[in-house]
């Protein structure tokens, strides 16, 4: 149960900007990144865009977010348990888990807050620019099978995820919890995973045991489970009803964040700029390559614009490792000299396109704008 601290100091700096240290909300207008968002960019990476050439991400390239510390934890004294409204609650080892049916999956994730650094004004809190997104294959078993060994009663209306990381935001004292309903909880391709690329949950991926929930935002897969508990009646906790929301400002109660929105990204051609990033690329043809994702629809079309979003064309769509994973794309660009701004942009299965403007919310989620990339042609 969450418990309420004093709050946090707020800072004014000449009327322009707000924000409230240790809560992570607030506005910026003028650009500049604070301190916390530096510390917080520091603890949390984003995949390499050159990354994005692999269809598994390296384990070490995959982004990460860690919204408090990385707990320590016994795997040979922890359990999981599973309780609340059920017939017959259970306690697990992870050996019991393991010896359960297995399941890989590959499955991109991509964190809510993506984008949030590139909104105008910019909501301060992690500061995502287009990298926190990554595909890895998961092996585990399917939560539905633990569900049901455990017999939800009737009367339970959704199923309550608690990790093992503990700390404050919003000026609570809090272990980080999501829940879902119980038709999503029982979808099949939900998992509870043990392992990561064939390898063994890192301690910052949630070890020794996570929730994987594919097709949606990052924030449901919540790491270093604990307890599964069925409840009642919907969870309002910080986590749910206050901070994963498109909320048009600080009070809206707005709607919550779940699958995540049809995108594409783009592997920056040539070579960087070491500072600004700006790429450098030999006139002629050039074959320009990303991957493209959609939740858990399917990407029906990509589409590459070289003049800033003037124009497109519509890139060839390469195949996919699974349902809940992107797909390649690539497109081949004639290259002239001169500095040009290169776009790429989605359409999901339902004919949902990105949109070219930003479209803003408070707490900078599901931003999934254009890319654009900066370029100088020699």
């Amino acid at each position: 149960m969450a418990k309420r601290v004093p709050k946090a100091a707020d800072v004014h700096d000449g009327g322009s900007r707000f924000r409230t240290v240790g809560d992570g909300s607030g506005i910026d207008n003028d650009g500049r990144f604070y301190r916390e968002e530096i510390q917080l960019a520091f603890r949390n990476r984003g995949i390499f865009l050159e990354g994005l050439r692999y269809p598994i991400t390296p384990t070490g390239m995959h982004y990460l977010l860690v919204h408090f510390d990385v707990p320590d934890i016994d795997a040979n004294r922890w359990r999981l348990a599973v309780g609340g409204l059920v017939s017959r609650p259970l306690r697990m080892t992870l050996d019991e888990i393991k010896r359960r049916p297995v399941e890989t999956l590959a499955v991109t994730m991509e964190c809510a807050g993506n984008g949030r650094a590139l909104l105008n004004p910019r909501p301060v809190s992690q500061p995502w620019l287009v990298e926190a997104v990554s595909t890895a294959e998961w092996t585990g078993t399917p939560l539905r099978g633990i569900l049901e060994e455990a017999s939800v009663r009737d009367e339970a209306v959704e199923i309550l995820f608690t990790g093992l990381d503990r700390g404050v935001q919003g000026d609570e004292v809090q272990q980080y919890e999501r829940s879902l309903s119980i038709e999503e909880a029982m979808r099949d391709e939900v998992l509870l995973a043990y392992e990561m690329n064939g390898q063994p949950l890192q301690p910052q991926h949630g070890y020794p045991l996570r929730l994987i929930v594919p097709g949606w935002y990052g924030m449901a897969s919540v790491k270093w489970l604990d307890t599964i508990t069925a409840i009642a009646e919907p969870f309002h906790g910080y986590q749910m009803d206050r901070s994963y929301r498109y909320s048009a400002e600080a009070d809206d109660p707005g709607e919550p964040v779940s699958l995540i929105k049809v995108r594409a990204l783009m592997i920056p051609p040539g070579i960087p700029d070491f500072l600004t990033r700006t790429r450098v690329v030999q006139a002629g043809p050039v074959v320009l390559m990303g991957r493209a994702w959609a939740g858990r629809l399917e990407v029906s079309k990509v589409e590459v614009s070289t003049d800033g979003g003037s124009t497109w064309s519509e890139a060839r769509l390469g195949e996919t490792t699974s349902p809940f994973a992107w797909r390649g794309w690539s497109y081949e660009w004639q290259a002239r000299p001169g500095r040009r701004v290169l776009c790429v942009r989605a359409t999901d299965g339902k004919g949902t396109t990105q949109p070219v403007d930003q479209s803003w919310n408070f707490h900078g989620m599901g931003n999934n704008m254009v890319q654009r990339v900066d370029v100088v042609v020699e």
